[in-house]
Protein backbone atom coordinates (compact mmCIF):
# COMPACT_ATOMS: atom_id res chain seq x y z
CA UNK A 1 0.00 0.00 0.00
CA UNK A 2 2.60 2.42 0.87
CA UNK A 3 4.46 1.70 -2.50
CA UNK A 4 1.53 2.32 -4.26
CA UNK A 5 0.92 6.02 -2.68
CA UNK A 6 4.51 6.86 -2.91
CA UNK A 7 3.78 5.36 -7.52
CA UNK A 8 0.39 7.55 -7.11
CA UNK A 9 2.19 10.98 -5.99
CA UNK A 10 5.04 10.36 -8.37
CA UNK A 11 2.51 9.93 -11.09
CA UNK A 12 0.59 13.02 -10.14
CA UNK A 13 3.87 15.38 -9.95
CA UNK A 14 4.76 14.07 -13.28
CA UNK A 15 1.00 15.45 -14.63
CA UNK A 16 1.40 18.32 -13.21
CA UNK A 17 4.80 19.21 -14.31
CA UNK A 18 2.96 18.80 -18.22
CA UNK A 19 0.56 21.24 -17.28
CA UNK A 20 -1.92 19.39 -18.86
CA UNK A 21 -5.09 16.91 -17.85
CA UNK A 22 -4.36 13.39 -17.35
CA UNK A 23 -5.96 10.01 -16.18
CA UNK A 24 -3.89 7.24 -13.99
CA UNK A 25 -5.83 4.29 -13.14
CA UNK A 26 -9.08 5.72 -14.77
CA UNK A 27 -9.60 8.51 -12.10
CA UNK A 28 -9.77 11.99 -13.57
CA UNK A 29 -7.17 14.27 -12.78
CA UNK A 30 -9.69 16.52 -10.71
CA UNK A 31 -10.09 13.79 -8.66
CA UNK A 32 -6.31 13.58 -7.68
CA UNK A 33 -6.12 17.21 -7.27
CA UNK A 34 -9.42 16.82 -4.69
CA UNK A 35 -7.35 14.06 -2.87
CA UNK A 36 -4.91 16.78 -2.07
CA UNK A 37 -7.68 19.04 0.42
CA UNK A 38 -6.27 19.62 3.75
CA UNK A 39 -7.46 16.79 6.18
CA UNK A 40 -8.17 17.26 9.97
CA UNK A 41 -4.36 15.82 9.80
CA UNK A 42 -2.98 18.45 8.19
CA UNK A 43 -4.74 21.41 9.83
CA UNK A 44 -1.97 21.51 12.05
CA UNK A 45 0.65 22.06 9.09
CA UNK A 46 1.99 25.38 7.94
CA UNK A 47 0.64 26.59 4.54
CA UNK A 48 3.18 28.49 2.93
CA UNK A 49 0.68 29.28 -0.26
CA UNK A 50 -1.80 27.87 -2.54
CA UNK A 51 -0.57 26.87 -6.26
CA UNK A 52 -3.18 26.51 -9.72
CA UNK A 53 -4.11 22.67 -9.23
CA UNK A 54 -3.93 22.42 -13.23
CA UNK A 55 -0.01 23.42 -12.87
CA UNK A 56 -0.63 26.47 -14.94
CA UNK A 57 1.77 29.30 -13.21
CA UNK A 58 -0.30 30.77 -10.57
CA UNK A 59 -0.13 31.03 -6.55
CA UNK A 60 -2.25 32.81 -3.90
CA UNK A 61 -1.18 33.85 -0.98
CA UNK A 62 -5.18 32.94 0.71
CA UNK A 63 -7.26 30.33 -0.44
CA UNK A 64 -9.26 30.54 -3.63
CA UNK A 65 -10.70 28.74 -6.71
CA UNK A 66 -9.65 29.04 -10.68
CA UNK A 67 -12.12 30.01 -13.24
CA UNK A 68 -13.44 26.44 -13.54
CA UNK A 69 -14.58 26.78 -9.95
CA UNK A 70 -11.52 24.28 -8.41
CA UNK A 71 -10.07 25.18 -5.49
CA UNK A 72 -6.46 26.01 -5.32
CA UNK A 73 -4.08 23.25 -3.96
CA UNK A 74 -2.02 24.30 -0.65
CA UNK A 75 1.30 23.66 -0.44
CA UNK A 76 2.58 22.86 2.97
CA UNK A 77 5.89 23.97 4.51
CA UNK A 78 7.43 20.36 4.31
CA UNK A 79 5.99 19.58 1.15
CA UNK A 80 6.99 22.61 -1.30
CA UNK A 81 7.41 20.80 -4.92
CA UNK A 82 11.02 21.60 -6.76
CA UNK A 83 9.54 23.24 -9.62
CA UNK A 84 7.73 25.65 -7.10
CA UNK A 85 8.87 29.19 -6.79
CA UNK A 86 11.61 29.76 -3.68
CA UNK A 87 10.39 30.12 -0.30
CA UNK A 88 9.79 33.86 0.36
CA UNK A 89 10.52 33.12 4.10
CA UNK A 90 14.24 32.27 3.46
CA UNK A 91 14.75 36.18 2.01
CA UNK A 92 12.46 37.71 4.54
CA UNK A 93 14.90 36.39 7.39
CA UNK A 94 17.41 39.63 6.71
CA UNK A 95 15.21 41.93 4.63
CA UNK A 96 11.86 41.91 3.96
CA UNK A 97 10.46 41.57 0.38
CA UNK A 98 8.01 44.47 -0.82
CA UNK A 99 6.91 43.05 -4.08
CA UNK A 100 7.85 40.45 -6.87
CA UNK A 101 9.02 42.03 -10.12
CA UNK A 102 8.74 40.37 -14.04
CA UNK A 103 11.92 39.02 -14.53
CA UNK A 104 11.89 40.57 -18.84
CA UNK A 105 11.50 43.76 -17.07
CA UNK A 106 7.77 44.41 -17.88
CA UNK A 107 5.61 46.38 -15.99
CA UNK A 108 3.74 43.90 -13.89
CA UNK A 109 3.94 42.96 -10.33
CA UNK A 110 2.89 40.62 -7.52
CA UNK A 111 2.54 40.56 -4.42
CA UNK A 112 3.30 36.62 -4.07
CA UNK A 113 5.76 34.77 -5.98
CA UNK A 114 4.76 34.03 -9.45
CA UNK A 115 6.23 32.80 -12.53
CA UNK A 116 5.67 34.39 -16.10
CA UNK A 117 4.42 32.89 -18.96
CA UNK A 118 7.77 31.20 -19.98
CA UNK A 119 7.83 29.57 -16.07
CA UNK A 120 10.10 32.37 -15.32
CA UNK A 121 10.61 32.94 -11.54
CA UNK A 122 9.61 37.27 -10.46
CA UNK A 123 12.27 38.76 -8.72
CA UNK A 124 11.85 39.60 -5.07
CA UNK A 125 12.38 43.26 -4.36
CA UNK A 126 13.67 44.12 -0.89
CA UNK A 127 12.89 47.14 1.09
CA UNK A 128 15.42 50.14 0.70
CA UNK A 129 16.02 48.36 -2.99
CA UNK A 130 13.88 50.50 -4.89
CA UNK A 131 13.36 53.35 -3.04
CA UNK A 132 13.26 55.62 -6.09
CA UNK A 133 10.24 54.23 -7.11
CA UNK A 134 11.37 53.67 -10.65
CA UNK A 135 13.76 56.63 -10.60
CA UNK A 136 16.76 54.39 -10.80
CA UNK A 137 17.49 52.30 -13.93
CA UNK A 138 18.20 48.47 -13.70
CA UNK A 139 20.32 46.54 -16.10
CA UNK A 140 21.42 42.88 -16.24
CA UNK A 141 24.99 42.05 -16.02
CA UNK A 142 25.32 40.46 -19.80
CA UNK A 143 23.20 43.47 -21.45
CA UNK A 144 25.52 45.88 -19.65
CA UNK A 145 28.44 43.95 -21.02
CA UNK A 146 26.81 43.78 -24.60
CA UNK A 147 26.02 47.63 -24.61
CA UNK A 148 30.08 48.50 -23.70
CA UNK A 149 28.82 50.58 -20.27
CA UNK A 150 31.54 52.46 -18.92
CA UNK A 151 31.99 54.90 -16.04
CA UNK A 152 34.43 57.55 -15.02
CA UNK A 153 34.48 59.41 -11.54
CA UNK A 154 33.40 62.93 -11.42
CA UNK A 155 37.12 64.42 -10.32
CA UNK A 156 39.07 68.19 -9.38
CA UNK A 157 40.25 69.49 -12.48
CA UNK A 158 41.65 73.00 -13.52
CA UNK A 159 39.40 74.58 -15.82
CA UNK A 160 40.79 76.91 -18.86
CA UNK A 161 38.37 76.93 -21.35
CA UNK A 162 40.01 78.81 -24.50
CA UNK A 163 38.19 81.91 -25.70
CA UNK A 164 39.20 82.79 -29.37
CA UNK A 165 38.63 85.61 -31.12
CA UNK A 166 40.29 88.65 -33.70
CA UNK A 167 41.09 92.03 -33.18
CA UNK A 168 43.69 94.43 -34.34
CA UNK A 169 46.83 96.21 -33.19
CA UNK A 170 45.62 99.99 -31.95
CA UNK A 171 47.74 102.77 -30.47
CA UNK A 172 47.70 103.14 -26.75
CA UNK A 173 46.06 106.23 -26.35
CA UNK A 174 48.05 107.41 -23.12
CA UNK A 175 51.35 107.43 -24.78
CA UNK A 176 50.05 110.19 -27.28
CA UNK A 177 51.68 113.71 -27.45
CA UNK A 178 50.75 116.41 -29.43
CA UNK A 179 53.42 119.67 -30.41
CA UNK A 180 51.65 122.95 -30.77
CA UNK A 181 52.79 126.54 -29.60
CA UNK A 182 51.05 128.75 -27.51
CA UNK A 183 52.13 132.02 -29.60
CA UNK A 184 52.02 132.78 -32.88
CA UNK A 185 55.36 131.94 -34.74
CA UNK A 186 56.90 131.23 -37.74
CA UNK A 187 59.07 128.09 -38.68
CA UNK A 188 62.40 129.09 -40.03
CA UNK A 189 63.93 125.37 -40.01
CA UNK A 190 62.66 121.56 -39.73
CA UNK A 191 65.01 119.31 -37.68
CA UNK A 192 62.44 116.36 -37.83
CA UNK A 193 60.67 117.01 -41.10
CA UNK A 194 59.19 113.00 -42.08
CA UNK A 195 56.14 110.90 -40.42
CA UNK A 196 57.60 107.73 -38.42
CA UNK A 197 60.96 109.11 -37.95
CA UNK A 198 62.00 108.32 -34.26
CA UNK A 199 62.67 111.24 -32.13
CA UNK A 200 63.65 111.37 -28.02
CA UNK A 201 63.09 113.56 -25.29
CA UNK A 202 64.25 117.02 -25.77
CA UNK A 203 65.51 116.57 -29.15
CA UNK A 204 65.12 119.84 -30.99
CA UNK A 205 61.77 119.22 -33.79
CA UNK A 206 61.91 122.80 -35.43
CA UNK A 207 63.69 126.24 -35.43
CA UNK A 208 60.66 129.45 -34.67
CA UNK A 209 60.27 132.47 -34.15
CA UNK A 210 58.40 134.03 -32.12
CA UNK A 211 57.23 137.45 -31.31
CA UNK A 212 55.62 137.09 -28.21
CA UNK A 213 58.28 134.88 -26.83
CA UNK A 214 60.75 137.93 -27.69
CA UNK A 215 58.58 140.50 -25.98
CA UNK A 216 58.54 138.10 -22.59
CA UNK A 217 62.26 137.02 -23.39
CA UNK A 218 63.03 141.04 -22.84
CA UNK A 219 60.47 141.56 -19.88
CA UNK A 220 62.46 138.66 -17.55
CA UNK A 221 66.07 141.00 -18.97
CA UNK A 222 64.62 144.46 -17.81
CA UNK A 223 63.40 142.51 -14.50
CA UNK A 224 66.67 140.70 -14.27
CA UNK A 225 68.55 144.16 -14.77
CA UNK A 226 66.66 146.30 -12.20
CA UNK A 227 67.61 143.67 -9.29
CA UNK A 228 71.15 143.69 -10.09
CA UNK A 229 70.52 147.50 -10.30
CA UNK A 230 69.71 147.22 -6.40
CA UNK A 231 66.06 147.87 -6.67
CA UNK A 232 64.59 145.00 -3.85
CA UNK A 233 61.70 144.74 -2.46
CA UNK A 234 58.59 143.03 -2.70
CA UNK A 235 57.92 144.47 -6.03
CA UNK A 236 60.93 143.67 -7.70
CA UNK A 237 60.63 140.45 -6.69
CA UNK A 238 57.35 140.64 -8.32
CA UNK A 239 58.62 142.09 -11.38
CA UNK A 240 60.96 139.64 -12.35
CA UNK A 241 58.60 136.03 -10.87
CA UNK A 242 56.36 137.47 -13.32
CA UNK A 243 59.04 137.70 -16.31
CA UNK A 244 59.75 134.01 -15.79
CA UNK A 245 56.32 132.74 -15.16
CA UNK A 246 55.21 134.60 -18.78
CA UNK A 247 57.94 132.12 -20.38
CA UNK A 248 56.27 129.41 -18.45
CA UNK A 249 52.98 130.37 -19.57
CA UNK A 250 54.54 130.35 -23.21
CA UNK A 251 55.95 126.71 -22.51
CA UNK A 252 59.68 128.10 -23.30
CA UNK A 253 61.73 125.72 -22.08
CA UNK A 254 63.65 125.72 -18.38
CA UNK A 255 66.99 125.79 -20.16
CA UNK A 256 66.06 128.99 -22.16
CA UNK A 257 64.88 130.81 -19.24
CA UNK A 258 67.71 130.49 -16.96
CA UNK A 259 70.10 131.21 -20.36
CA UNK A 260 68.34 134.86 -20.45
CA UNK A 261 68.45 135.13 -16.70
CA UNK A 262 72.17 134.58 -17.06
CA UNK A 263 73.48 135.91 -19.83
CA UNK A 264 71.28 139.05 -20.80
CA UNK A 265 70.84 138.09 -24.10
CA UNK A 266 67.70 138.08 -26.17
CA UNK A 267 67.50 134.97 -28.56
CA UNK A 268 65.55 135.94 -31.84
CA UNK A 269 64.44 131.88 -32.58
CA UNK A 270 64.60 128.88 -30.16
CA UNK A 271 65.05 125.54 -30.96
CA UNK A 272 61.50 124.02 -29.80
CA UNK A 273 62.24 120.44 -27.86
CA UNK A 274 60.54 117.44 -28.47
CA UNK A 275 57.92 117.40 -25.00
CA UNK A 276 58.31 112.88 -25.13
CA UNK A 277 59.96 110.37 -27.35
CA UNK A 278 58.68 108.00 -29.44
CA UNK A 279 57.57 107.81 -33.11
CA UNK A 280 56.14 110.88 -35.53
CA UNK A 281 53.12 109.47 -36.63
CA UNK A 282 51.89 112.53 -37.87
CA UNK A 283 53.58 115.77 -39.23
CA UNK A 284 51.69 119.32 -40.00
CA UNK A 285 54.05 121.64 -40.42
CA UNK A 286 56.48 122.44 -43.41
CA UNK A 287 59.65 124.68 -43.49
CA UNK A 288 58.65 128.69 -43.67
CA UNK A 289 55.05 128.25 -42.19
CA UNK A 290 53.27 130.39 -40.36
CA UNK A 291 51.76 128.87 -37.35
CA UNK A 292 48.76 130.36 -35.04
CA UNK A 293 48.67 129.25 -31.20
CA UNK A 294 47.11 125.71 -30.56
CA UNK A 295 47.92 124.83 -34.06
CA UNK A 296 48.61 120.91 -33.94
CA UNK A 297 52.36 120.57 -35.38
CA UNK A 298 53.12 117.02 -35.12
CA UNK A 299 51.95 113.61 -32.94
CA UNK A 300 54.29 111.70 -31.50
CA UNK A 301 53.51 108.05 -30.21
CA UNK A 302 55.51 105.45 -28.06
CA UNK A 303 54.63 102.39 -29.12
CA UNK A 304 56.87 100.89 -26.30
CA UNK A 305 53.74 99.04 -25.34
CA UNK A 306 50.43 98.73 -27.85
CA UNK A 307 46.66 97.79 -27.15
CA UNK A 308 44.77 94.83 -28.95
CA UNK A 309 41.59 95.48 -29.70
CA UNK A 310 39.67 91.95 -29.57
CA UNK A 311 35.99 91.60 -30.30
CA UNK A 312 34.92 88.96 -28.38
CA UNK A 313 31.15 87.29 -28.85
CA UNK A 314 28.64 88.36 -26.46
CA UNK A 315 28.17 84.63 -25.64
CA UNK A 316 31.92 83.97 -24.20
CA UNK A 317 32.00 87.36 -22.40
CA UNK A 318 31.36 86.35 -18.65
CA UNK A 319 34.35 84.16 -19.21
CA UNK A 320 36.70 87.55 -19.92
CA UNK A 321 37.46 89.80 -16.60
CA UNK A 322 40.11 92.23 -16.27
CA UNK A 323 43.11 90.94 -15.35
CA UNK A 324 43.04 88.04 -17.98
CA UNK A 325 45.60 86.37 -19.62
CA UNK A 326 45.82 86.34 -23.32
CA UNK A 327 47.80 85.44 -26.03
CA UNK A 328 48.12 86.87 -28.86
CA UNK A 329 49.36 85.68 -32.41
CA UNK A 330 49.87 88.26 -35.27
CA UNK A 331 49.56 87.46 -38.55
CA UNK A 332 52.89 88.15 -39.61
CA UNK A 333 54.47 86.81 -36.74
CA UNK A 334 52.56 83.64 -36.58
CA UNK A 335 55.25 81.35 -34.69
CA UNK A 336 56.37 84.65 -32.20
CA UNK A 337 53.36 84.37 -30.03
CA UNK A 338 52.73 87.15 -27.36
CA UNK A 339 51.54 87.37 -24.01
CA UNK A 340 49.27 89.91 -23.05
CA UNK A 341 46.73 91.25 -20.22
CA UNK A 342 43.13 92.10 -20.44
CA UNK A 343 42.70 96.28 -18.91
CA UNK A 344 39.58 97.25 -20.22
CA UNK A 345 36.11 95.92 -21.38
CA UNK A 346 34.32 97.99 -23.10
CA UNK A 347 30.98 99.60 -22.11
CA UNK A 348 29.05 98.55 -25.00
CA UNK A 349 27.96 95.64 -27.59
CA UNK A 350 28.13 96.09 -31.09
CA UNK A 351 24.77 95.72 -32.82
CA UNK A 352 25.15 94.70 -36.10
CA UNK A 353 27.70 91.93 -34.65
CA UNK A 354 26.98 91.21 -31.33
CA UNK A 355 30.36 91.40 -30.10
CA UNK A 356 31.76 93.27 -27.32
CA UNK A 357 35.49 95.31 -27.67
CA UNK A 358 38.42 93.91 -25.32
CA UNK A 359 41.21 95.65 -24.70
CA UNK A 360 44.56 94.26 -24.35
CA UNK A 361 48.07 95.51 -23.16
CA UNK A 362 50.50 93.89 -24.92
CA UNK A 363 54.60 95.09 -24.90
CA UNK A 364 56.45 95.86 -27.93
CA UNK A 365 60.01 96.37 -27.38
CA UNK A 366 61.34 95.96 -30.44
CA UNK A 367 58.37 98.66 -32.67
CA UNK A 368 57.47 95.48 -35.00
CA UNK A 369 53.80 96.00 -34.21
CA UNK A 370 52.09 98.27 -36.32
CA UNK A 371 48.59 99.92 -35.76
CA UNK A 372 45.69 98.64 -37.81
CA UNK A 373 47.97 95.19 -37.51
CA UNK A 374 45.53 91.63 -37.53
CA UNK A 375 45.92 89.30 -34.35
CA UNK A 376 44.47 85.95 -33.55
CA UNK A 377 43.43 86.18 -29.57
CA UNK A 378 43.06 83.37 -27.24
CA UNK A 379 41.72 84.29 -23.83
CA UNK A 380 43.20 82.17 -20.89
CA UNK A 381 39.87 82.10 -18.79
CA UNK A 382 40.41 80.65 -15.35
CA UNK A 383 43.87 80.18 -15.44
CA UNK A 384 44.51 82.38 -11.67
CA UNK A 385 41.19 79.82 -10.58
CA UNK A 386 41.11 76.79 -8.22
CA UNK A 387 39.75 73.44 -9.92
CA UNK A 388 36.54 72.50 -10.04
CA UNK A 389 34.27 69.12 -10.36
CA UNK A 390 34.07 68.02 -13.90
CA UNK A 391 32.89 65.38 -15.52
CA UNK A 392 33.63 63.89 -20.14
CA UNK A 393 31.30 65.47 -22.52
CA UNK A 394 29.70 61.70 -22.79
CA UNK A 395 28.36 61.88 -19.78
CA UNK A 396 26.30 64.29 -20.70
CA UNK A 397 22.89 63.83 -22.49
CA UNK A 398 21.61 67.23 -23.38
CA UNK A 399 18.17 68.02 -24.08
CA UNK A 400 18.49 71.86 -24.98
CA UNK A 401 16.60 72.49 -21.62
CA UNK A 402 18.05 70.24 -19.48
CA UNK A 403 21.18 68.44 -18.50
CA UNK A 404 21.26 64.70 -17.35
CA UNK A 405 24.55 62.54 -16.30
CA UNK A 406 23.84 58.61 -15.58
CA UNK A 407 25.10 57.89 -11.81
CA UNK A 408 26.20 54.29 -11.14
CA UNK A 409 24.87 53.09 -8.19
CA UNK A 410 26.41 49.62 -8.38
CA UNK A 411 25.20 46.48 -9.19
CA UNK A 412 23.66 47.32 -12.29
CA UNK A 413 21.70 50.55 -11.11
CA UNK A 414 21.93 53.79 -12.65
CA UNK A 415 20.41 56.91 -11.48
CA UNK A 416 19.36 59.70 -13.84
CA UNK A 417 20.75 63.42 -12.09
CA UNK A 418 19.98 66.87 -13.60
CA UNK A 419 23.43 68.39 -13.64
CA UNK A 420 23.96 72.33 -13.91
CA UNK A 421 27.20 72.65 -16.49
CA UNK A 422 29.64 75.89 -16.68
CA UNK A 423 32.64 76.39 -18.69
CA UNK A 424 34.07 73.28 -20.84
CA UNK A 425 37.39 72.57 -21.99
CA UNK A 426 39.17 69.33 -23.60
CA UNK A 427 36.66 67.23 -23.76
CA UNK A 428 34.87 67.60 -19.66
CA UNK A 429 32.29 70.04 -18.66
CA UNK A 430 32.70 72.22 -15.36
CA UNK A 431 29.61 70.82 -13.07
CA UNK A 432 28.36 73.39 -10.95
CA UNK A 433 25.59 71.59 -8.94
CA UNK A 434 23.79 67.88 -9.43
CA UNK A 435 27.38 66.19 -8.46
CA UNK A 436 30.36 65.64 -6.30
CA UNK A 437 33.90 64.52 -6.69
CA UNK A 438 34.12 60.51 -6.41
CA UNK A 439 30.95 59.85 -7.53
CA UNK A 440 30.99 57.34 -10.55
CA UNK A 441 29.03 58.79 -13.74
CA UNK A 442 28.03 56.69 -17.33
CA UNK A 443 30.98 58.00 -20.38
CA UNK A 444 29.68 55.22 -22.82
CA UNK A 445 26.56 53.85 -24.10
CA UNK A 446 24.10 56.78 -22.04
CA UNK A 447 21.44 56.96 -24.65
CA UNK A 448 20.72 53.20 -24.25
CA UNK A 449 20.40 53.68 -20.23
CA UNK A 450 18.37 56.95 -21.40
CA UNK A 451 16.36 54.52 -23.11
CA UNK A 452 15.33 52.14 -20.78
CA UNK A 453 14.78 54.73 -18.36
CA UNK A 454 12.29 56.63 -20.59
CA UNK A 455 10.31 53.19 -21.65
CA UNK A 456 9.66 51.57 -18.01
CA UNK A 457 8.69 55.00 -17.00
CA UNK A 458 6.21 55.02 -20.42
CA UNK A 459 5.01 51.42 -19.43
CA UNK A 460 4.95 51.91 -15.77
CA UNK A 461 2.15 54.94 -16.48
CA UNK A 462 0.06 52.02 -18.62
CA UNK A 463 0.37 49.45 -15.90
CA UNK A 464 0.74 50.47 -12.89
CA UNK A 465 1.46 47.50 -10.00
CA UNK A 466 -0.90 45.43 -9.13
CA UNK A 467 -2.49 45.37 -5.62
CA UNK A 468 -2.32 42.15 -3.01
CA UNK A 469 -5.52 40.04 -3.02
Amino acid sequence: MNAFRIFAVVAAGIGLAAGGFYWWAGIPSARVANSHQPSSAAADRPVLYYRDPSGAPAWSAAPQKDQQGRAFVPVYEDEAPSFDPPKPQAAAADRKILYYRNPMGLPDTSAVPKKDSMGMDYIPVYEGEDADDGVVVKLSLGKIQRSGVRTEPAELRQMVPPVRAVGAVAIDERRLTIVTLRADGYIEDLFVNTTGQPVREAEPLFRVYSPQIQQAQTDLIVAVGAMQRGSVGADAERSLNGAMQRLRNLAVPEWRIKEVRQTGANPRTIDWPAPAGGTVISKRVINGQRVVAGDELYRIADLSTVWVIADVAEADLAMVKPGSKAVVTFRAYKTHPVEGEVTLIYPEVKPETRTVRVRIEVPNPDGRLKADMYADVVFRAGADEGPVVTIPHSAVIDSGTQQVAFVAKGEGRFEPRSVKLGRRDNGYCEVLAGLSAGEEVVTTATFLIDAESNLRSALKAFAPPESSP
